[in-house]
């Protein structure tokens, strides 16, 4: 085998499964939609520029990948807040700022974190989607 070959191949077979848990961008109507399909929907309102934002990010890629059920079970959508802060999403759920985590399950909000970079707080709102996820 050809040495760019194999690390074409040995790329591909280890990016795959992290794109198979990547979070999807909010677009209007998609959080509807997966909350009426049953899902459990995690929401990540943020910004590329904002650092509490890349913390919350940080500390949620490592819990993922400790823990590859959040990423089975937990459907994870980022919402741009330079984009979509007046949205009817953010307004509906009362959203006052950019790094603002959100859970939802059917019509309820089951935990949310504001600003907040704690990896074990982070970690106890993963772990209550989970489990909605999973009931």
């Amino acid at each position: 085998m050809h040495r760019r070959t194999f690390l074409a191949s040995a790329a591909a077979t280890l990016a795959f499964p992290m794109a198979a848990r990547a979070a999807t961008d909010y677009t209007p109507g998609l959080v509807k939609k997966h909350l009426a399909a049953g899902d459990t929907v995690f929401l990540d309102f943020k910004t590329d520029w904002c650092t509490t934002c890349a913390a919350q990010e940080r500390a949620i890629n490592a819990l993922k990948q400790s823990n590859p059920a959040y990423g089975d079970a937990i459907t994870f959508i980022n919402v741009d807040w330079d984009q979509h802060s007046n949205s009817e999403l953010a307004r509906t759920l009362k959203i006052p700022r950019r790094s603002t985590l959100v859970v939802l399950k059917g019509d309820r909000e089951l935990g949310r974190i504001v600003a907040g970079t704690s990896k074990s707080k982070i970690k106890d709102l993963l772990d209550t989607a989970l489990t909605a996820a999973t009931a």
